[in-house]
């Protein structure tokens, strides 16, 4: 990890079946303005299914407060994408196996 780069970004999704914020804490990469998480497990991942049912989300990271849409990449269509954020991954934490989830932040203008 680069000096001055925050370790985690705090992810909040709304639960799929109770409409209720859920938040963690997360792992994340950023490229080109966007930020990159890796799912362990894929979409077993509550988190993950809660970004599926509604890609609105809110992140919060190095003291920013942000609103943002989430989906998880199409590993098939995006290979050099998916090879790029998992380098990445692997560059910062030591790891980088699992389902991408890209984080785009929504201009608020």
């Amino acid at each position: 990890m680069t000096a001055g780069e925050s370790e985690f970004l705090y992810l909040t999704t709304t639960g799929r079946r109770s409409g209720q914020p859920r938040e963690i804490e997360i792992w994340f990469t950023r490229r080109e303005g966007r930020y990159y998480l890796i799912a362990e497990h894929g979409d077993k991942a509550n988190w993950v299914q809660n970004l599926r049912a509604n890609p609105q989300v809110h992140i919060r990271v190095a003291g920013s407060s942000i609103e943002a849409r989430a989906r998880a990449m199409d590993v098939k269509a995006e290979p050099a994408l998916r090879g790029q954020i998992q380098a990445l991954s692997e560059k910062k934490y030591g790891w980088g196996d699992g389902l991408i989830v890209e984080i785009t932040p929504i201009d608020p203008t």
